[in-house]
Parts: structure tokens; sequence; C-alpha cells
């Protein structure tokens, strides 16, 4: 569907509800909505296919089920394949002072039986009677839509259901790219690696390349940006260690080109299954970048979360050191909450002049900025590396603690504090996969979780709490945040998981 320009102004309009309705409230806590949840991944699917259970990672927003502790607060979640009921009761027995079957009558899923790696939005939109049932289920202004990131399906579909995105208008995706991000970056003075400007062709990512070794022949390695990615699948780590010592002398533009492409085919692609042609396959369609490769004998990666109300204030919301895996360290896979004391303020600090530049542009909901730091001299120094304007990996273990503990944030020590004032840490990761977990169904866990007492404990506000569940069975994988009173405890709290794991499950 082409969105004609009436439809558009009709979407801009939704969007100003909200921005009226909620000036001076908290849209998160408001009772009496309805709320729509597409966890659609609407993201180039030769990526997300490369993700072992992607499908399953739809279930990482079903933390929105805990919205449902507010009593006149209905909500709708659809997935592609029907939800396993074990997984759907789990998580509303975690609801405090709410009645089990109070919340679930208040709670409608839906599933288009759908499998295929086309967007879920986008199977929605195939399906009209789906659509219009779900028009028929929400109370009209007094709902709204959410999702994993925003694009023109998104957009038709809160067209055509009449209602609000509460996210960022599918116009301002381009600054969550990687050549957006760096003009951001740019524009509020952040320290960023030097880098290139978006390119099309694989002849002018090999000049952009030389370009920048000319300018900083001491460079090891160069980093390869698609500009869209997830979890950094689409990223290509260059070692030009081999030709870097030539760039030092006096060497014309031509030359370097002509050094950059007898290896640039030697670049390790990030996932599985990707080579360097599958990979310049994609360079027409979504655009390159070439950035340096940040070095440091100490190196963390952290990250910092952020919210834009619909009136355009910014808010923090966490910070992060991001767990990376992968030849080079490019892949997400888990996170510690919160960042290292050393640099979390400072986190802070960068977060909102990046949420503010982003607020002028119009964008809201949450945003969030990796970083890359690196000490130096005996101080941190933090490298901007990338904007996500949607919600990301470290979205659902924060919420997750925010809505199990009712705790709040402390902007000024960037710690989490429970009503009790104990201060809460975690440990979480979506990518817990070991061939031995293979064939474990949800209530085969929850047989172990019930047999070894790691359910989550609502009087400490400590333990486990799991995701993915759907995606044991067929991958052997599971995506778990551990909660703890001291950041030990909830290493030692994840690891138990694991090693209980591996007693039921090796023979």
């Amino acid at each position: 569907m082409v969105i004609t320009s009436s439809e558009k102004e009709r979407f801009k309009e939704l969007q100003d509800k909200l921005r009226n309705c909620w000036q001076d409230r908290d849209i998160l806590d408001e009772d009496d909505t309805d709320i729509l949840v597409i966890p659609s991944f609407s993201i180039d699917q030769r990526v997300g296919r490369k993700v072992a259970g992607f499908l399953h990672y739809e279930e990482r927003l079903l933390f929105s089920l805990i919205r449902l502790r507010n009593p006149h607060t209905r909500l709708i979640y659809i997935t592609a394949q029907p939800l396993s009921p074990i997984i759907v009761d789990y998580y509303l027995q975690l609801l405090p002072g709410i009645p089990f079957s109070h919340a679930r009558e208040r709670l409608l899923l839906l599933t288009t039986y759908d499998s295929s790696l086309k967007p879920l939005t986008q199977k929605i939109l195939e399906r009209p009677r789906l659509v219009t049932k779900i028009k028929n289920s929400l109370r009209p202004n007094k709902s709204y839509m959410v999702c994993f990131n925003s694009t023109p399906l998104e957009e038709e579909l809160s067209i055509k259901l009449d209602i609000p995105l509460l996210a960022s208008s599918p116009e301002l995706s381009y600054w969550g790219s990687k050549s957006g991000s760096r003009e951001i970056f740019s524009q509020c003075n952040l320290l960023h690696p030097e880098g290139s400007q978006l390119v099309f062709t694989v002849d002018d990512l090999i000049r952009e390349t030389a370009q920048l070794l000319i300018k900083k022949s001491h460079l090891k390695k160069v980093v390869i940006k698609l500009n869209e990615g997830f979890s950094g699948e689409g990223n290509a780590v260059l070692d030009i260690s081999g030709i870097s010592p030539l760039f030092s002398l006096d060497i014309s533009l031509v030359k370097a080109e002509n050094l950059i492409a007898q290896i640039i085919h030697e670049a390790k692609v990030q996932g599985e299954e990707e080579t360097w042609q599958s990979y310049c396959d994609r360079i027409p369609e979504l655009g390159v970048i070439v950035e340096e490769f940040i070095e440091g004998e100490e190196k963390f990666s952290p990250s910092v979360q952020g919210y834009i109300t619909p009136n355009g204030k910014v808010e923090i919301l966490s910070t992060h050191d991001q767990i990376l895996g992968g030849d080079e360290q490019q892949i997400y896979l888990g996170c510690s909450f919160p960042a290292h004391s050393g640099y979390r303020l400072r986190l802070q600090e960068l977060g909102i002049k990046v949420g503010e530049a982003l607020a002028k542009k119009g964008a809201m909901e949450r945003f969030g900025v990796d970083f890359l730091a690196v000490k130096e001299n005996n101080k941190w120094q933090l490298y901007a590396i990338e904007i996500n304007l949607r919600k990301g990996g470290t979205t659902h273990p924060f919420m997750t603690l925010k809505f199990l503990t009712n705790g709040t944030y402390n902007y000024q020590d960037g710690l989490f504090y429970s009503p009790e004032e104990k201060v809460k840490y975690y440990l979480a990761s979506d990518n817990l996969q070991k061939p031995n977990y293979h064939g474990l169904l949800p209530n085969d866990l929850m047989d172990i979780v019930t047999k070894h007492r790691l359910h989550f404990d609502s009087s400490t506000k400590t333990g486990t709490i799991f995701h993915l569940m759907g995606a044991l069975s067929e991958f052997g994988k599971l995506g778990l945040t551990s909660i703890g009173n001291t950041r030990e405890e909830a290493v030692n709290i994840y690891k138990n998981i694991e090693t209980v794991l591996d007693s039921e499950t090796l023979i």
C-alpha cells in the first residue's frame, strides 16, 4: 500500500493526540486504556533469519503483560504463531496484587498463524478480517499501539485502526541508522569514530576506506556497517594491519584504493552463513559506511537508554554494559545493569544530549545509544557508536525489573532502588543456547524451575524471569533476566540457572 498525503496527515493527527492528551501524565502508568502490542521486527528479514529462533523474539515484549496490573487496562497481544498457554500463565502470575483470572479477562491474544519471515505487521495487514477484529476490540479515544520498531508498515496499521502509534514516525527512521547516528553525534559534538558518509557501491566503499586510512594510517582494523542492522548483524571487520604501514607514506588515493581492493573480500562478516559476496549484494539496497575500529586493552561496550515523552521531554531510563560475542565482538548477546560506575553518569549526560536532538526532530518513545568505553591514561573515553530509535535488547530486562519491583531509577547515581530502598542489579541474556537444551518444552522448563525453586521471589524481589521460552524446543535457546541485590548475586543467580539446566539435560 502506498500511503497517501491525506493518510500521512491522519497519522500525524493521531500522534498529536498523544502529545495533547498526555501533556503532564505518564502514559505508561495510565489506567483505563487499551494497549495494542505489535512485537514485530520490521527489519531486513535476511538479517533476521540468521538469528536462531528469530520468530520467537516476539515473546520479548511479553513484559508488556505486566501493564495489566492496572485494573482497568486492557491489552491485545499479537504473534505470528500461537503462544503456549503456560508461557502466558507464567507472566500473568507475576502480577503483584491482581488475581490471575481478572488479568486474563482483560488480555486478548491473537495470531496470524503465519511462520514466514515477513514482518508480523505485514502479516496482519494481509489479513483484513484480522484487522477488523482488532479494530472492533479497541475502545475509540482510549487506545494506542506499541511496537518494536516503527516503519511504514506500522504507520499503515495505525491509520487502518485509527489509533495513535506510540513511537517515532517512520519518517525519522534515518536518525536510527548508522549514517544518521553519525550526523546526530556530530551535531551534539560527541566523540565518535572517524568514518565515512553513506555509500551504495563497493567501489565507493573502497574509496571511502582508502581515504580513511590516508587520514589515520595507524589503524589496524576498520568496521564496515550496513546502514541498517540488528544486534551487530550487518557488520564486517577488515584487518588492514598488513598494508597500513604503506599509508604512512605519501601514498596516492589511486594506489590506496588498489591496496584496499585487493583485500576487502577478506573482511570478516558477522553472522552465521554470511559471505562477503552476499554482504555486497545488500549494499546497493541498504547502503554502507566504514569506520575506524576502536582499539583498547581495557574496553567495554556500554549503552544508555532514554525515553522521549509525547510532549518532547527527555528522560534517562537506564545504562548497561553490553555483552558482545562473535569473532570480533560485534554481536549482541546480553547486558549487565547498571553500567560501570566509572562512566555511567557520563553516559546519562550524553544520552540527554542525543535525546534532546532527537526530540527536536519530532522523535518520541524509546531510544538507545551504544558506546565504546576505552581506558586511556587512567580515564574512560566514551566513543558514540550507534543510535537505536526503537526498543532494543536492553528494553525488556529493564522494564521487567521496573514492573516487578515497582522501584525507581535514580538519575543522581545511576542506580535502581526498590521501594525498600535496596539497590537492584541484573544480568540478562537472549542467548543462553546449548545443544543439550534442544527438545525442552516450556512445561519442562517450568518443572525444572519448580523442582529447584528458581522462581522469582516477590518477597526479596530477587531471582530469574525467563523469556524466549518458545525457542527452547527447536533451537535450545532461552532468554533470562537474573535480578540480585548486588552485582555478584545477580551473576551467581544466572550461573546457578545455567548449572541446573545443564544438570537436568546432560545425560
